[in-house]
């Protein structure tokens, strides 16, 4: 049993990073984090926590401040490119949770977090504008190397360094130097939040279209007094056929997060008006766009290296499919902590944390290359691109409820009913 307090380093303010200093905080910890942004903004779209992320997030006594200003999902809906409803996979505790399912704005949810941060762990041991750029082993200790905003350096030593820094980790290509960029499945993501009516019945999640074009829609806060409603959606374009499952290297760096252009959209979406949401007005009416390529790494051998070990995106970045991302972090947060409560020593520990960690997560990389569940939307349209009358006469819903049960088994969905 580990009963010693331990001094740890996290490299990255990012929601991975932030949950587990709050959760190592909790079990008596000194946490320190290192967050290469001088100054956090309330930036990017809205993201999903599946039921089991948010209970870790329950409890670090977190759930109220949450479902303020979250949306609790409903239900994830399947439908093709003329809206057709394919299939209703009730969410949260409607569908037999123990938590709801919240879908709510990144940014808003990291300030949430680095708030919380601050102040249970106190200010001074949030360092922004500090870039973990590398770090080595001195005994027991680790010795990570910094690099301010300013551009000068500095060290810090702790008993433990975890990488929470992303997909482009410094500290995972220390460790494997020759990885190369993220691999690129050919998609190209348009991400906007809009301000608009709510649509169904303001808590529901959509998927609509197919593997070469794709509209994912879902609100990210509760109902204005205006009556409006800040919804996020997605246009996913495929412009690649060659890239399935990961075979292209990503566009540079300086193509990610950069404003996109409703040209790029509207050619392909332009048409896709449903009986409950036009989907052109609700693009046309963005108040912000942004482009992204759709990129994962393969899964490593291992995780730890010494005292070091990787989470979230920097040790399995996925792609953007089952609302997996964050949620994923989290519960790597959660197994950590519980991991260096439990473990004998934190080299054992850090090992019990990866092997249970590290075949799941690459297991969901895996599925999410074939598509992970929105292989319903490639199926249907398929055999009925033209759409339907009778679901039943192009797909037995067996086949797709044996689809949704083993994507949920494999990613730790855990019903109570």
């Amino acid at each position: 049993m580990q009963d010693k307090a331990l001094d740890i380093l996290i490299a990255g303010g990012g929601i991975g990073g932030l949950t587990a200093a709050l959760a190592l905080q909790a079990r008596g910890h000194r946490v320190r984090v290192c967050e290469a942004t001088p100054q956090l903004k309330p930036l990017g779209v809205g993201i999903n926590l599946l039921p089991h992320a948010v209970a870790v997030l329950d409890g670090l006594g977190l759930l109220p401040a949450l479902q303020a200003m979250a949306v609790p999902t409903s239900a994830l809906v399947f439908a093709n490119r003329h809206g057709q409803a394919i299939y209703r996979d009730a969410r949260g505790l409607g569908g037999g949770y123990s938590h709801p399912q919240l879908s709510i704005h990144r940014g808003e949810l990291q300030l949430l977090l680095w708030r919380e941060a601050a102040e249970r762990l106190g200010e001074a041991r949030l360092l922004s504008g500090q870039r973990v750029l590398a770090a080595r082993t001195e005994g027991e200790r680790v010795v990570a190397q910094l690099q301010a905003s300013d551009g000068s350096h500095s060290e810090l030593s702790a008993d433990l360094l975890i990488g929470a820094d992303g997909i482009h980790s410094a500290l995972r290509r220390q460790f494997y130097p020759d990885e190369g960029a993220p691999r690129w499945n050919g998609m190209m993501m348009w991400r906007g939040t809009s301000r608009a009516r709510p649509f169904l019945d303001g808590r529901t999640m959509v998927q609509a279209g197919h593997r070469r074009a794709k509209f994912v829609v879902y609100p990210i806060a509760p109902v204005a007094d205006d009556g409006l409603q800040l919804i996020n959606w997605i246009c996913d374009r495929r412009l690649r056929e060659d890239g399935f499952g990961g075979g292209l290297s990503a566009p540079s760096r300086e193509d990610w997060s950069k404003p996109g252009s409703l040209d790029d959209l509207l050619p392909t979406f332009g048409s896709w008006h449903f009986d409950w949401l036009d989907v052109p007005a609700l693009i046309r009416s963005a108040t912000q766009l942004l482009e992204w390529p759709m990129v994962d790494r393969d899964p490593l051998p291992r995780w730890r290296h010494g005292r070091i070990t990787l989470l979230g995106d920097a040790a399995h970045p996925m792609y953007p499919i089952g609302s997996n991302g964050a949620t994923q972090a989290i519960l790597d947060a959660d197994c950590l902590a519980q991991a260096l409560q439990q473990g004998a020593t934190p080299e054992a520990a850090l090992d019990a944390y990866e092997a249970q960690r590290l075949p799941m997560c690459a297991r969901i990389v895996e599925m999410n290359r074939q598509e992970g569940l929105d292989a319903i939307l490639d199926l249907v349209e398929e055999r009925a691109p033209a759409g339907f009358k009778r679901l039943e006469d192009v797909i037995d819903p067996a086949e797709i409820d044996a689809l949704v049960r083993r994507y949920k088994a494999a990613a730790g969905h855990q019903q109570t009913r």
